[in-house]
């Protein structure tokens, strides 16, 4: 138990923030260098804290930005979603073919592969590569269609 203790103040110590100094060079040649490392004639800069600039949530970019009316959006929110379903089902009617096309490349022994068990792994091993893009991509335009709804 005092282990677990004595790990968890080592992690909390070793992530507690140090504060950077920052320091601005300029050599004989106007050449500008920010580093962290105190050189001679370098000038030690004052950046306070390393905080996120603060957002106005309330814009929501700049003011020539074109906005979009509430039925243009839902429009292109239907095709989009329209557009996916599309594609999910071409992929589901892809992986089927795929699976169907690996039972018959599991069941069947090709004339040229006859004594070379590599060539038939090689060709089995293209086929489930196949049905595992599939799936991939139907979990993916599925994730999609989550967030489109």
């Amino acid at each position: 138990m005092k282990e677990r203790f004595l790990f968890f103040a080592l992690c909390m110590v070793a992530a507690w923030p140090a504060p950077a100094e920052i320091y601005k060079f300029v050599d004989e040649n106007g050449r500008v260098t920010y580093t962290n490392i105190p050189r001679k004639g370098a000038i030690k800069l004052d950046i306070g804290g390393a905080e996120a600039p603060a957002r106005n949530r309330n814009h929501a970019g700049p003011g020539n930005f074109p906005k979009v009316d509430a039925k243009t959006q839902r429009q292109r929110d239907d095709l989009r979603r329209q557009i996916l379903e599309d594609e999910l089902a071409s992929e589901q009617r892809a992986l089927a073919e795929a699976r169907r096309a690996l039972q018959e490349g599991e069941a069947a022994h090709l004339p040229e592969e006859a004594g070379n068990p590599q060539k038939t792994q090689e060709r089995l091993k293209r086929l489930r590569e196949a049905v595992a893009l599939h799936e991939r991509n139907i979990a993916a335009l599925r994730r999609e269609l989550g967030l489109a709804r």
